[in-house]
C-alpha cells in the first residue's frame, strides 16, 4: 500500500478572470521509501498539488474541489483543521520553495525548529531546544548551538535551506514534500543540500516527494518521475525507462533544451543552437477540449485539437497522455 495516493485532485483558484484549474484531475502514488520526481515548466501545478497535499492552498481564493488524497489509512481532504495540524510538520514534512520567506523573521532558528517538536512530540522547553540543536548538528550545520540562537536574516541561502530541512524532518516524518529545495542556491550549495536530503531519508526512512525543474537532480536522486503540464500529468515511468525513451512530445522538449556541454563546434560543423519548446504554457483558464499541448507540440494531429488524450499504459509502469505516443520517430542520441 502506498504511503500516499492522490486521486483525480482538483484545485482551482476563483479569481475576477474566472476560475484557474491550478490542478486539474491529477492522480500519483508514493511508495514507501522511495523517491518521487515531479517536473515540469513554471505553472504546469507542482507547487499547488504539494499545497493541496498540506491543505495549505490560500483560503482567499483556492479551493480543493474534488479528489481523494489518502495519507496511509487518512483521507485528508475531510480531516477537520485540527486532526490536519497534527499530521502536518509531524508525519508528512515540507521544505518550502523560498526559506527566507517560509521562516519566521522574529524568532531564532532554534525556537523555530524546537517550536514543531515541543507541538508534536509534547517535550518540555529545554527538551525541544536540544532537540533542535541535534537537528542543527545532523544537517551540517556550522557551529550548530551558536547558529541555533540566530535569526534568518543572520545565515546565508544555504544556511536557511539547512533549517527548513532541520524543521521538516525534526519529528521523523513518514513523507517529505521539497518544493524546490535548492531554488537560487549555486552548484556547489546545491549538490549538498541534494545529498543531505538524500542523507536524512536514510536515516529516516521517509519517502520523498521532490519538485523541481532539474532534470539532472532527478535522474541522481529518484526512483520514479511524474512530468506535470498545464496542471494535468502528461507522462510517469521509472526514471531509467524515462530517459531511455520518453513518450510524451513535452518531456522530449524538456530533454532536448538541456544544455549539452560535449557539444562543441569545430571547423566542420556549426555552432548548435539551444532547442526551446516554442511557445508558453496555456491560460489555465477556460482550457480547449483538446491537448493543453497541442498549440506547442511539433507533432500535432487533427485529434489532439479535439479531446484531451487518455492514460495509457505504453510499457509496464510507463503511462503518457499522447495520442501519438507509439508513433513518435525516435530521439537523436547526442
Amino acid at each position: 500500500m502506498p504511503v500516499l495516493a492522490i486521486n483525480d485532485l482538483r484545485t482551482h483558484f476563483h479569481t475576477r478572470d474566472g476560475v484557474v484549474k491550478a490542478v486539474d484531475g491529477v492522480s500519483l502514488t508514493l511508495d514507501r521509501g522511495e523517491t518521487l520526481g515531479v517536473v515540469g515548466e513554471s505553472g504546469c501545478g507542482k507547487s499547488v498539488t504539494a499545497l493541496s497535499v498540506m491543505r495549505l492552498v490560500p483560503a482567499a481564493s483556492g479551493r480543493i474541489v474534488g479528489g481523494s488524497v489518502r495519507f496511509e489509512h487518512t483521507e485528508l481532504l475531510t480531516l477537520d483543521a485540527a486532526a490536519m495540524r497534527a499530521i502536518r510538520g509531524n508525519r508528512i514534512g515540507m521544505i518550502f520553495q523560498e526559506p527566507m520567506t517560509s521562516l519566521n523573521p522574529v524568532m531564532t532558528v532554534g525556537r523555530q525548529i524546537s517550536e514543531s517538536v515541543a507541538l508534536h512530540q509534547h517535550l518540555p522547553r529545554r527538551a525541544a531546544m536540544d532537540r533542535a540543536i541535534e537537528m542543527l548538528t545532523l544537517v551540517k550545520m556550522p557551529e550548530p548551538r551558536r547558529r541555533a540562537g540566530e535569526y534568518p536574516h543572520q545565515l546565508s541561502g544555504g544556511m536557511r535551506q539547512r533549517v527548513m530541512i532541520a524543521i521538516a524532518m525534526a519529528c521523523t516524518p513518514a513523507i517529505l514534500i521539497a518544493d524546490e529545495p535548492t531554488t537560487a542556491l549555486d552548484v556547489t550549495i546545491q549538490a549538498q543540500i541534494l545529498d543531505l536530503m538524500l542523507e536524512m531519508k536514510g536515516r529516516t526512512g521517509a519517502a520523498v516527494m521532490l519538485i523541481t525543474h532539474d532534470l539532472g537532480v532527478i535522474a541522481e536522486t529518484a526512483q520514479r518521475v511524474v512530468v506535470m503540464y498545464a496542471g494535468r500529468k502528461v507522462e510517469e515511468a521509472p526514471v531509467k525507462a524515462l530517459f531511455a525513451r520518453p513518450r510524451h512530445p513535452y518531456t522530449r522538449g524538456l530533454m532536448t533544451s538541456i544544455p549539452k556541454l560535449n557539444r562543441v563546434p569545430s571547423e566542420t560543423t556549426a555552432p548548435h543552437r539551444l532547442t526551446e519548446i516554442a511557445g508558453v504554457v496555456p491560460s489555465l483558464i477556460d482550457m480547449a477540449d483538446g491537448c493543453t499541448f497541442a498549440p506547442r507540440c511539433p507533432h500535432v494531429t487533427e485529434q489532439c485539437r479535439v479531446a484531451y488524450p487518455p492514460q495509457i499504459e505504453a510499457a509496464p509502469g510507463h503511462f503518457v497522455a499522447c495520442w501519438n505516443a507509439e508513433s513518435l520517430p525516435e530521439m537523436a542520441r547526442v
